[in-house]
């Protein structure tokens, strides 16, 4: 059993972190499908848009509210869940919305909806999908019975993003300054001095783009109808880390093996720890395989002019696999004790089920990728 496969079996929440681009959704639905058929009740929540995920569940689509993958769906693979399997897909203005109406004072909700500044806030704000999903979680893990959450998180520039961004939010709401510069001056037709004391903060760039005394007459009045849940706010953000720190929480490292992206996870890598949060896997995603024996066996067998072009092929296939391997072995050395896996790149986007299930295999370590060793040049074996 290897390191996803016991995180599977006792975990009772799994985050996959990484940029944006490397798999992290496919990675994602993948483990929730590998638990439900192992018989634990799972759910994957994401932020992919991507139709195709909810076709390869069998889903017309996903929205903002859990929806049950049909035991038609996984059918093709001929075998049957002993769990239920639900997915979803995080909608951040919905889910603002339903965190206002669901804390928001009665009398303040209405007003806050229709803010022009709250609707920045709540589509567009840095840090706002991260805040979201983090809450999400929250919510789903104290209020839902599942065994197994998966939670598919915003894809990330810089490792710090993830971690910082719900505070930098919370900061911004709860800026006892910022009130306080704001609604005497808006009270007294000044605005320019108090926005200018505001200094470098980051609600100061926040709001940079935004001028006049009727935004920031708006912004005041979000301020002031907003107070009444800060504590609220930071009760919520003290039961997320506490989430993410507790012993039944692991996180899944996403990444693919470009050199930048390994930079990246190493970064995150250390970021976790340095957190104390449990990291029980990297996933190196999409790594190109050394074309087996059998290929180079098979170009020898064609016609000289034809074998030329497909020896080329296996030659550039192999420098890719090297490549790949030199970073790899880079990035176990950076990450030590924690798993490395491995999953190959497929001829095709994963689409349906029988792709996400061959992605389960070289997760949960049933099939793994043809390697190279350490000093092997191209040129195919001799």
């Amino acid at each position: 059993m290897n390191a996803l496969s016991q995180a599977l079996a006792h975990k009772r929440v799994l985050v996959s972190v990484g940029s944006g681009g490397v798999g992290k959704t496919t990675i994602s639905a993948t483990l929730a499908l590998r638990a439900a058929v192992d018989g634990r009740s799972s759910l994957v929540c994401t932020i992919d848009p991507a139709k195709r995920l909810a076709n390869a569940l069998g889903l017309n689509a996903l929205g903002n509210v859990e929806a049950e993958v049909p035991a038609s769906a996984v059918e093709p693979l001929g075998i049957t869940p002993r769990a239920r399997l639900h997915a979803m897909m995080l909608d951040m203005k919905a889910t603002w919305d339903e965190l206002i109406l669901r804390h928001a004072p009665a009398d303040k909700r209405e007003k806050i909806l229709s803010n022009r500044f709250y609707q920045s806030l709540s589509s567009a704000l840095a840090g706002s999908q991260e805040y979201v999903a983090l809450e999400k979680l929250w919510e789903l893990r104290n209020q839902r019975d599942y065994e197994l959450i998966v939670l598919d998180t915003p894809p990330t520039a810089h490792a710090l993003d993830f971690l910082e961004a719900p505070n930098r939010v919370l900061d911004f709401l709860d800026n006892e300054a910022a009130r306080w510069l704001l609604t005497p001056a808006l009270a007294a037709g000044k605005v320019g001095l108090s926005l200018f004391n505001l200094g470098g903060s980051y609600m100061a760039k926040t709001i940079s783009k935004f001028t006049g005394t009727e935004t920031l007459q708006e912004l005041a009045n979000f301020m002031l109808s907003i107070a009444p849940m800060n504590e609220s706010f930071r009760e919520r953000a003290r039961g997320v880390r506490e989430l993410l720190k507790a012993e039944q929480t692991g996180f899944v490292l996403v990444t693919s093996p470009g050199r930048e992206r390994l930079d990246e996870v190493m970064h995150f890598h250390r970021l976790l720890q340095q957190n104390r949060m449990e990291v029980v896997a990297v996933v190196v995603n999409r790594v190109h395989p050394l074309p087996g024996p059998a290929l180079w066996e098979e170009a020898r067998g064609l016609l000289p002019t034809r074998r030329t072009k497909v020896e080329e092929t296996l030659n550039e296939m192999t420098l890719l696999a090297e490549q790949d391997a030199r970073g790899i072995a880079e990035l176990q050395a950076a990450c030590g004790s924690t798993p490395l896996i491995q999953v190959p790149r497929f001829e095709l986007d994963v689409h349906e089920i029988g792709a996400l299930w061959r992605t389960g295999r070289f997760l949960m370590g049933e099939e793994l990728i043809p390697t190279p060793p350490p000093l092997l040049t191209s040129g195919g074996p001799e």
